[in-house]
């Protein structure tokens, strides 16, 4: 059984940062993508940002770009996603995503377990 657990989550003003992490505990983690996905209020689930299996090769949504940045240390089967200049509109549950694919990018259906997310609010 494969679980991921979210942390790093909180309220940060316009303009600051948070890391957030994601442990992954069964499966092969060095062998599977990883992605971070978001929810906003009242809005449907989205894309964030992915990493392949080794690192090397990352994607993000158009909107973060520049300022969010995802990593992965194998050896502590944990990804996560540093977020600069938040804005408002970044207010959302984060959630990462695990894929059996060595390679993925922005397709739900290209991950197959979910953590529970991380509330991350930016507001004054």
């Amino acid at each position: 059984q494969v679980q991921l657990v979210e942390s790093g989550g909180g309220l940060v003003r316009p303009g600051g940062s948070l890391r957030l992490s994601c442990v992954v505990s069964g499966g092969i983690f060095s062998h599977s993508a990883m992605g971070w996905f978001r929810q906003p209020p009242e809005k449907e689930r989205e894309f964030v940002a992915s990493i392949n299996w080794s690192g090397a090769k990352t994607f993000y949504r158009d909107s973060v770009k520049g300022r969010f940045t995802i990593s992965r240390d194998n050896a502590k089967n944990t990804v996560y996603l540093q977020m600069n200049a938040l804005k408002s509109e970044d207010t959302a549950v984060y959630s990462c995503a695990r894929s059996p694919n060595l390679y993925s990018e922005d397709e739900l259906i290209d991950y197959d377990y979910w953590g529970q997310g991380t509330q991350v609010t930016v507001s004054s």
